[in-house]
């Protein structure tokens, strides 16, 4: 009989082990499973492609860098292609998010492109470091730019004939000067560039050139300066209280109906928040959100 009990506590015992074991294991599996759902969740990868504007460079090469830092299974690439060609693109889907350093226009807003601010930007008006020109007004500039004034002494410089840089058509920078200074279609370059660098790099090679550029590319440049307009220095200060009139946004543009992948709202989200701010000041620009 002693035996039979025995016997009988034994198999008991290795039933009550057994049951504990799979328990514990299903516990395990469980919580492995709940830990790899969440990762999952939050673990951000892909690519986002943006296009467009020259002058943002320094801005989307900042948010980019930062945003892959947070995000290292994301890569985020950017062709500076001009403001005309980056809404182009996103207009007919051959990249995540447009970059255009301009408003858009009717027809583009009518096609279902969006706009949404990044930061606003100067832009400045520069000539040669050797200028001793330090001031204009926005008249005297659109006179330059049409070729009413033809020499620096009209306006105060050392006599010379004066030499207009600008940018190419769907330039957003052309955009937004030619607006605010009602010059456009009316302008006489003696250059028109395809980018901001060639601009300024115009400008130091010709003692009496004139162009215009983005503040952000501006910024620490030898060998040229940025004029004062109607006595305004183009600073970050004066473009955020708007006495420095030569200003323009800097936007993302995507289009309606289209849904962004998780990686490209993400950054999105991030470019067009409170937190990209200190980056888009380290980059020259004024940030959009409060």
């Amino acid at each position: 009989m002693k035996r039979r009990i025995l016997s009988l506590l034994a198999v008991a015992m290795t039933v009550a082990l057994l049951a504990g074991c799979g328990a514990q294991s299903g516990t395990g599996s469980a919580s492995a499973s709940a830990q790899t759902g969440e990762n999952a969740q939050t673990q951000l990868a892909g690519s986002v492609s943006t296009n467009g504007s020259t002058s943002m460079e320094k801005v989307i090469g900042g948010l980019s860098e930062q945003f892959m830092n947070d995000n290292p299974n994301v890569k985020v690439t950017y062709d500076a292609t001009g403001s005309g060609t980056g809404i182009e693109a996103v207009s007919n889907g051959t990249c995540d998010i447009g970059l255009a350093s301009r408003d858009l226009k009717d027809a583009e807003t009518s096609s279902g492109l969006v706009a949404t601010p990044v930061a606003l930007d100067g832009i400045a008006i520069i000539v040669n470091a050797n200028s001793k020109l330090t001031d204009l007004s926005v008249d005297q500039i659109a006179q330059i730019f049409t070729g009413a004034v033809s020499d620096w002494s009209a306006v105060g410089g050392e006599s010379g004939s004066i030499a207009c840089i600008g940018r190419e058509s769907g330039s957003g920078t052309r955009d937004g000067f030619e607006s605010i200074t009602n010059t456009k279609d009316k302008c006489k370059l003696s250059q028109e560039l395809t980018s901001t660098g060639a601009v300024i790099e115009a400008v130091k090679n010709s003692p009496n050139a004139i162009g215009y550029a983005s503040l952000s590319a501006v910024e620490g440049q030898d060998g040229i300066k940025a004029l004062t307009v109607g006595g305004v220095a183009c600073t970050e200060a004066t473009i955020l209280d708007g006495t420095y009139v030569i200003q323009r946004p800097f936007n993302l543009v995507t289009k309606q109906g289209a849904k962004l992948s998780d990686a490209a709202q993400a950054f999105f989200d991030y470019a067009t928040s409170a937190a990209a701010s200190d980056i888009i000041k380290n980059a020259g620009a004024v940030p959009a959100a409060k």
